[in-house]
């Protein structure tokens, strides 16, 4: 009898264990016809869909407009999310032609996404997982094992520069938190009234040895904002709506 008990011990700490509490909560809704990745934001998906603004700082000093300023659109389908980002940057920097080497401080995006919107911490897991991609597209994130790996697989991009303004359109495929690296995986087919946990953030660097800032989408209280990479908790949550 006494070997039953711990079972029902785990069973009841795994039922109690905290959930991640939903905010900054978007509604986003399905494209009708799959937009092409391309850094061309002419497709009708976008039209239908409204900007939020990427204006947290989270490190670094204050930054003025002109240094950085920048906004997203967000829409979906069954294969994907899709990303939709505008940025003003006066400088795009690209310091390390390794994609793995000390790849936050070049300019990059960062996206955050949970795929079951559970939170919790996911730093050496993929509970979630967090994209870096860089300017010349390669995509990278922390593994299991403690080391740097190409996403590239995970995360289509293309982005277009033009007076200092960059549009990035991007496809990410969802794995569960089940993900192996090096086996063979499948993305999550995505569902009307689906919830994923989501962050965006970019990191600018304007020519130092480490970046000058890193600005996100999602308020974080506290005085340590860089917990994204760590805590899927902070992210906030997308509702996939079909319309």
């Amino acid at each position: 009898m006494k070997n039953i008990y711990i079972p029902l011990i785990f069973f009841f700490l795994a039922c109690n264990s905290p959930k991640k509490k939903d905010h900054q909560i978007i509604e986003v809704k399905k494209a009708v016809k799959s937009p092409v990745v391309d850094g061309r934001a002419t497709d009708n998906c976008w039209n239908m869909a409204q900007w939020h603004p990427l204006d947290q700082n989270w490190l670094g000093n204050a930054y003025s407009h002109e240094d950085f300023n920048g906004r997203y659109k967000l829409s979906w389908d069954k294969d994907a999310l899709y990303l939709l980002v505008e940025v003003t940057d006066d400088v795009l920097y690209d310091q390390y032609k390794d994609p793995l080497k000390l790849w936050w401080d070049d300019d990059c995006l960062e996206v955050f996404v949970d795929e079951d919107n559970s939170g919790g911490l996911h730093q050496f897991s993929h509970n979630a997982f967090a994209y870096h991609i860089a300017l010349d597209g390669n995509v990278v994130d922390l593994a299991p094992d403690k080391e740097a790996r190409l996403y590239n697989e995970h995360v289509t991009s293309e982005k277009i520069t033009e007076d200092g303004t960059t549009v990035w359109e991007i496809a990410i495929k969802l794995y569960p938190d089940t993900y192996l690296d090096g086996a063979k995986n499948s993305a999550k087919t995505l569902i009307n009234n689906k919830k994923v946990g989501f962050a965006l953030a970019y990191c600018d660097n304007d020519g130092s040895l480490e970046r000058e800032n890193f600005i996100g989408s999602v308020f974080v209280p506290g005085e340590d904002k860089n917990q994204g990479w760590i805590n899927a908790d902070i992210f906030g949550t997308l509702v996939l709506q079909d319309n």
